[in-house]
C-alpha cells in the first residue's frame, strides 16, 4: 500500500496554484503583467496577510531553480561568438554600473541611516545589484529580450552575477567576526572559479553533444528530459560549490551548448519547468514582504524605495546613453534596471552573520528590495505603450489548439497575410491560419475566414496548430520581428516542411 501523501505539501501546493490561477489573469488583464500578478499573490497567501503559507523561505530556496533555469535557457540563445561581441558591455557598462550605482546608494543610506560607513558600503553594493529573474521576464512580457536596449540590460545582469564573489568578498573582509580558518582565499578562490568554468565549458562541449546524441538515438524523451535537467543542475551545483551564483553557472551550460544540434529540443523541453518555477519564485517574493515592518518603518521604507529607484534609473540612463544607446532605449534600460535583486537577500543575510548589520535591518532592507520589484513593472507599463505594441489577449477566441491539421500554416493575417492566404485558398490549399492580433482575429470573421490565436513565433504553438503534418509554413509579419534563430528552430522542428 503506497505511503499517504503530506497534507502539509498539497495544501500549499494548492495555495500557490490556487493563487497563481486567480492573481495572473486579473493582473494581465488589467495591463499590470503577469509578474506583478504572482507578487500580489505571494503578499496575499504568505505570512504577514492571510496566513497561508508560513515559510517562504522554504519555498524560495526551491523556487530559485526557476531563476536557473532562465539563465539555462538564454545561455542557449547567446552562442559565444555573440557572447563575444558583448564583451564591452558586460565588462564596461556592467563594472561602471555597479561601481556607480553603488557608491551613489553608499551616500544615500549614510544620509538615511545611522550605519557606518563599512555597512553603507556593503548596503549600497548590494542595492546596486537588479533582479535577473524579474527584468528577463519583463524583457520577454514586452518582446524586448532580442533588442539593442534588452541585451545591453542582460549584458549588465550578466556582470551583476560576476560581481556577487566579490561582494561577499567585501562582506568577509568588513565582518567583525572571526574567519574561518578554512575559508579560501582571494587568490585561490579566483583560481577555482576559473577552474569551474573551464571544466563547464569542456564539459558543455565535448561531452554533452555525445550523451544527447545517444539518447536522440534511443527515441526516450523522459530520460532526454532527465538528461537536460541534469545539465542544468551539475552546473548549478559546481558553481555554488565555488562559491559563485548558482544561475552563473547554468548560463555557462546554455552558452555551451548554444551551437549543438539539440538545442532547441531542450528549450522545448525546459521551458514549462521554468515558467512553473520562475512564477513560484515571485510568488515567495511576494511572501517575504513584511507588510508589518514597513508599516512601522514607513517613512524610511519610502525613502530608500525612492532613492533606490531615482538614482539607479539617473545613473543607468546616463550610462546607457554613454554606450551608444538611444534616449529612448537609455530611458527603458534605466527603468528595467532600477530595482533592487534577488541576490541582495544573500549578501544582506551574510552581512548579518559578520555582525555588519542588525537583522531586523536586513529584514527592512529586503523589503525594500522587493517593494522596487513590485514597482518596476508598473513603471515599465508606462514606456511599453510607446515602446512596444500592447499584445492582445486571447479573450473567448479560438487558440492554436483547436485548429485543423491543413496543408499549410500562415503566420500572421495582415494585408500580406491576406493575399497569400487567397493565393492558396484559389489552388484548393487547406490553409491554417494564426495570429495573434485579436481585432485582426475579429474582423476577419465575418468574412468567412477562421483565424486562430496563438503566437506562430513559438514552436509549442506551431505543433499546437498542426506544423507536425504541414508542408508549407509561411510566415506572413508585418511590423514584428522575426528573428533569424526562430526560422532556424522552426525549421529544424519541422523539417517536413518548407519554409
Amino acid at each position: 500500500m503506497a505511503a499517504a501523501a503530506d497534507p502539509g505539501f498539497l495544501r500549499e501546493a494548492v495555495v500557490y496554484l490556487a493563487a497563481a490561477t486567480v492573481a495572473v489573469p486579473l493582473f494581465t488583464r488589467a495591463g499590470l503583467g503577469g509578474i506583478l500578478g504572482y507578487l500580489a499573490a505571494g503578499v496575499l497567501i504568505g505570512p504577514y496577510a492571510l496566513g497561508l503559507v508560513t515559510d517562504p523561505e522554504r519555498t524560495a530556496k526551491f523556487a530559485e531553480f526557476g531563476v536557473v533555469l532562465l539563465l539555462f535557457l538564454i545561455g542557449l540563445e547567446l552562442r559565444p561568438a555573440r557572447l563575444w561581441q558583448l564583451r564591452h558591455d558586460i565588462f564596461g557598462l556592467g563594472l561602471l554600473q555597479v561601481t556607480l550605482c553603488g557608491l551613489a546608494l553608499t551616500a544615500a543610506i549614510l544620509a538615511l541611516t545611522a550605519l557606518s560607513w563599512q555597512s553603507a558600503l556593503v548596503v549600497g553594493l548590494s542595492l546596486a545589484l537588479s533582479s535577473t529573474a524579474l527584468v528577463i521576464g519583463l524583457l520577454q512580457e514586452n518582446d524586448l529580450l532580442n533588442t539593442p536596449q534588452g541585451e545591453r540590460a542582460f549584458s549588465v545582469l550578466l556582470f551583476q552575477d560576476i560581481a556577487i564573489v566579490p561582494l561577499l568578498a567585501i562582506v568577509a573582509a568588513f565582518s567583525r567576526t572571526p574567519d574561518p580558518a578554512d575559508a579560501p582565499g582571494g587568490i585561490e578562490q579566483a583560481a577555482l572559479t576559473i577552474g569551474g568554468i573551464a571544466a563547464l565549458a569542456f564539459a558543455g562541449r565535448y561531452l554533452m553533444n555525445p550523451l544527447f546524441r545517444i539518447l536522440a538515438a534511443a527515441r526516450a524523451r523522459e530520460v532526454f528530459v532527465a538528461a537536460a535537467l541534469l545539465t542544468v543542475m551539475g552546473a548549478a551545483w559546481v558553481m555554488a560549490e565555488l562559491g559563485q551564483s548558482m544561475a552563473l553557472g547554468a548560463f555557462i551550460a546554455g552558452v555551451m551548448l548554444a551551437d549543438s544540434n539539440y538545442r532547441h529540443e531542450l528549450e522545448a523541453d525546459l521551458e514549462p519547468f521554468r515558467g512553473l518555477l520562475l512564477g513560484l519564485f515571485f510568488i515567495a517574493i511576494g511572501m517575504s514582504l513584511d507588510i508589518t515592518a514597513i508599516a512601522e518603518n514607513a517613512g524610511l521604507v519610502v525613502a530608500m524605495v525612492a532613492a533606490v529607484m531615482a538614482i539607479k534609473s539617473v545613473i543607468i540612463t546616463g550610462l546607457a546613453r554613454a554606450f551608444g544607446s538611444p534616449w529612448r532605449g537609455a530611458r527603458t534600460t534605466g527603468v528595467l534596471l532600477s530595482q533592487g535583486g534577488e541576490f541582495g537577500f544573500v549578501i544582506f543575510t551574510a552581512a548579518a552573520a559578520g555582525l555588519l548589520i542588525a537583522p531586523e535591518a536586513a529584514s527592512l532592507f529586503s523589503a525594500v528590495v522587493v517593494m522596487s520589484m513590485a514597482l518596476t513593472p508598473i513603471l515599465m507599463r508606462g514606456l511599453a505603450k510607446r515602446a512596444v505594441p500592447a499584445t492582445d489577449e486571447p479573450g473567448d477566441l479560438d487558440t492554436a489548439e483547436a485548429a485543423p491539421r491543413g496543408r499549410a500554416l500562415l503566420v500572421g493575417y495582415g494585408r500580406f497575410g491576406q493575399a497569400v492566404g487567397q493565393m492558396l485558398m484559389a489552388r484548393s490549399v487547406i490553409v491554417t491560419i494564426i495570429d495573434r492580433n485579436q481585432a485582426q482575429i475579429k474582423v476577419s470573421a465575418p468574412f468567412g475566414v477562421k483565424v486562430y490565436y496563438g503566437d506562430g513565433r513559438r514552436i509549442d504553438v506551431l505543433r499546437a496548430a498542426g506544423a507536425e503534418q504541414a508542408q508549407l509554413i509561411l510566415f506572413c509579419k508585418g511590423s514584428d520581428r522575426l528573428e533569424p534563430s526562430t526560422v532556424a528552430a522552426v525549421r529544424a522542428a519541422f523539417p517536413q516542411a518548407r519554409i
